[in-house]
């Protein structure tokens, strides 16, 4: 068996429509593109949401509220209980350590949220931290250190 013996076979593909190729086809002189006008040229490429120069959907439309997408900073969110799961009898835990075990994206800005009970000291660095989990940190005798804008300064509050 070869490439062209599979199926569909020949006989049962049909054959696309060549269009323009003079008046034989059965498309006329015009090719079916009826007469003049931009859509009868070659090259016509008039956008999927042009309306034929009526004023767009998109203008027509009242705009309203403030979008600040370009400027929004995403961080990506880590309960305390998943970390100190993942680090378990380990006093120091760097961001390096929270890429390299997979807990955020590589890069990401990441955010400790408070969810879960710390036991020892532990020493963790992040982002962000929300109050409730720095709190909890800082109440087991570890350190909660905020990278960023303030580089490596902990946490009081």
């Amino acid at each position: 068996m070869k490439l062209h013996e599979i199926y569909p076979f020949p006989e049962e593909r049909v054959s696309r429509k060549r269009i323009g190729r003079g008046r034989g086809t059965g498309q006329g002189c015009t090719a079916g593109k009826g007469n003049k006008g931009q859509n009868a040229r070659a090259g016509v490429s008039e956008r999927p949401w042009f309306e034929g120069g009526q004023m767009p959907l998109a203008r027509r439309l009242p705009k309203r509220g403030f979008k600040n997408y370009k400027f929004k900073i995403v961080y990506q969110p880590l309960n305390l209980d998943r970390l100190l799961a993942a680090f378990e009898g380990k006093t120091e835990i760097s961001l390096d350590d929270i890429y390299e075990r997979g807990l955020a994206s590589a890069g990401a800005l990441v955010k400790i949220l408070s969810q879960g009970e710390v036991s020892a000291a532990v020493t963790v660095e992040a982002h962000r931290f929300s109050a409730k989990a720095a709190e909890k940190i800082t109440a087991a005798g570890g350190k909660a250190v905020m990278l960023g804008a303030a580089e490596a300064e902990p946490v009081t509050e």
